[in-house]
This record gives C-alpha cells, sequence and structure tokens, in this order.
C-alpha cells in the first residue's frame, strides 16, 4: 500500500510516517518509482508506534525497544532481556519529570492563591470572556 493508504487505515498524517521512517521506525520498499510501499504488517507498527509516543517516549528510545516488542491482544510485551531494563530506565526518568511539574505547579499555586482579591476577581472575569 502506498503512504496515502497507510494515513488513512492509521489515522496518522504522512508527514508523520515519513517522519517515522527518518528516525528508523518504518521500514518500507521502494518502487521502482520511488514510491514507498507498506505492508499491512506497518499498520501494526503505527499503532505500536503511536502507543509508545503516548507513554511519554521519544523516537529514539522506541526505535531501540520496537523491534523487541509484540502485539498481544490490547498490550505491548516484551520479547528481549535488556528490554525491561531500559523500560524501568524510561519509567524513572518520566517519573522525574512529574516530580518536576508537580513541583512547578505547586509554585504556581502559591503564587496565584497570594493574590490579593481584586486582582484574583479581575483575573477571573478575564478568564471567563
Amino acid at each position: 500500500m502506498r503512504i496515502g493508504e497507510l494515513s488513512r487505515r492509521t489515522g496518522v498524517h504522512e508527514r508523520l510516517l515519513r517522519y517515522y521512517e527518518e528516525q528508523g521506525l518504518l521500514h518500507p520498499r521502494r518502487r521502482p518509482s520511488g514510491y514507498r510501499e507498506y505492508s499491512d504488517s506497518d499498520i501494526d507498527t503505527v499503532r505500536r508506534i503511536r502507543s509508545l509516543l503516548a507513554a511519554g517516549l521519544n523516537t529514539s528510545t522506541i526505535a531501540t525497544i520496537l523491534p523487541c516488542l509484540r502485539d498481544d491482544g490490547d498490550r505491548l510485551v516484551p520479547t528481549c532481556s535488556d528490554l525491561l531494563a531500559d523500560l524501568h530506565r524510561e519509567r524513572a526518568r518520566i517519573t522525574r519529570s512529574i516530580t518536576d511539574l508537580q513541583t512547578s505547579l505547586g509554585a504556581l499555586d502559591e503564587v496565584i492563591a497570594a493574590a490579593p482579591p481584586d486582582v484574583t476577581r479581575r483575573a477571573l472575569t478575564v478568564l471567563n470572556d
């Protein structure tokens, strides 16, 4: 199938599919005309990529772990022994990011709470308009 059909079947824009190829996540064949030729299995690969991106992984990490995953119904199952260590490191990185964001959120909450009532009313008026 050509890139337009893969885009339609996965809901992923053609530009993103090309980007996935640049990042080494997709490996379409090339026709003599130069057009990309995708297989049905690429539909599942794109779904795996989207799932891993939604989990907070970057494309570099996904390129490393994608060959070590298989689909098992609605979940991805690791098939390489080294993969679990990599996933634990990624999880720790994401946890640190969440902690940093929660700290930032708390600091913002403190600043917002310190606003005088008249400033708060004006701000809420602007937000509600």
